[in-house]
């Protein structure tokens, strides 16, 4: 077994956490990772309503008794979503893990700790890890270039900002972005994260809540099957590639593009019938780079008791032999 002080302040028995992912971060996998003894964490902005997370909640608790949290990610938009609601919600729910992640969560994050509540966030800049540092989180997730989703501006991948990160934050730090296995597990070990997130990987398991074509697709699919959108918008994010993208790509090479030329194309609400149509065409969806280290599509609990007794053996055998007196 692992053990590190993430996995001590967090009450898990792995050095694994399934962070939050639009329309995938449901009770079904959240509670199977659970009880494989990794952290899990429910999307909350996937429900439509503070009070749909609540049963969410509620409904995830019913499947385990062991730790997990929600996400809570806040970004700008024209008309955002009642953040202040759902926070209370995960409040009254008793959950005591939230991972944050996005524009300015200082007040989401008092809010938390004053209810005692862990606060992990995630950043994709050693400068931001800082500032949520000051700002009095818990632990920091580290996400890399090679991330599915929102990898920041910076492009910086995980090889250089995890351990430039792991020198100045003190508090416990996962890597995020590219992590797959057992290899990566030991890596970022080896970087100076106290463990890692997957998101992608945990897309492709049994008990991951989108369709069986979408999972069939990302084991075809090679590291370079994904496309960097909304770059020209300075959001850039990292999408599955496929019709809809290179659409998107095209239309902002032409220059000036803004984002009501590529609205209709983006909706989230296209990508949401991606994962329950099982049509990977039909709109864009977030999967990263690690699609090309995703071969099969096994259980949580196969996955993650696999990637730890792998990296149990690299650390014992394969590290051990490099050494010579």
């Amino acid at each position: 077994m692992i053990k590190t002080r993430f996995t001590e302040m967090f009450g898990v028995k792995h050095p694994i956490v399934q962070g939050g992912m639009q329309w995938v971060g449901r009770a079904q996998l959240v509670s199977a990772v659970a009880n494989a003894g990794a952290l899990g964490f429910i999307t909350a902005l996937t429900q439509p309503t503070p009070e749909e997370l609540t049963k969410e909640i509620k409904r995830c608790r019913e499947m385990t008794d062991k730790p997990f949290g929600v996400n809570l990610t806040i970004l700008p938009a024209l008309k955002p979503p009642p953040y202040a609601e759902y926070r209370h919600a995960i409040i009254e729910s008793g959950i005591k893990i939230v991972e944050t992640a996005g524009y300015k969560p200082q007040e989401h994050v008092d809010h938390f700790k004053q209810h005692g509540i862990k606060v992990i966030h995630k950043c994709t800049a050693v400068r931001h890890a800082l500032s949520a540092e000051r700002m009095g989180v818990d632990a920091i997730s580290i996400d890399g270039f090679e991330c599915a989703g929102h990898p920041g501006e910076d492009d910086i991948p995980g090889l250089i900002l995890i351990p430039c990160a792991a020198d100045k934050v003190k508090i416990p730090m996962i890597a995020s972005g590219g992590f797959g296995d057992a290899r990566g597990l030991v890596a970022a070990l080896s970087l100076g994260a106290e463990g890692i997130n997957m998101g992608t990987r945990f897309m492709c398991t049994v008990e991951s809540p989108i369709h069986q074509k979408v999972k069939e697709q990302m084991v075809a699919n090679d590291e370079r099957a994904t496309d960097l959108i909304f770059r020209t918008l300075h959001n850039t994010a990292r999408v599955a590639k496929n019709a809809v993208s290179q659409e998107v790509v095209a239309i902002e090479k032409k220059g000036g593009a803004k984002i009501e030329d590529i609205a209709h194309l983006v909706s989230g609400q296209r990508g949401k019938v991606v994962y329950e149509a099982g049509d990977p065409n039909h709109g864009i969806w977030s999967a990263g780079m690690v699609q090309g280290l995703i071969h099969d599509i096994p259980t949580c609990k196969d996955l993650i008791e696999r990637i730890v007794a792998e990296a149990e053996q690299i650390i014992r055998a394969r590290l051990g032999k490099a050494l010579v007196a």
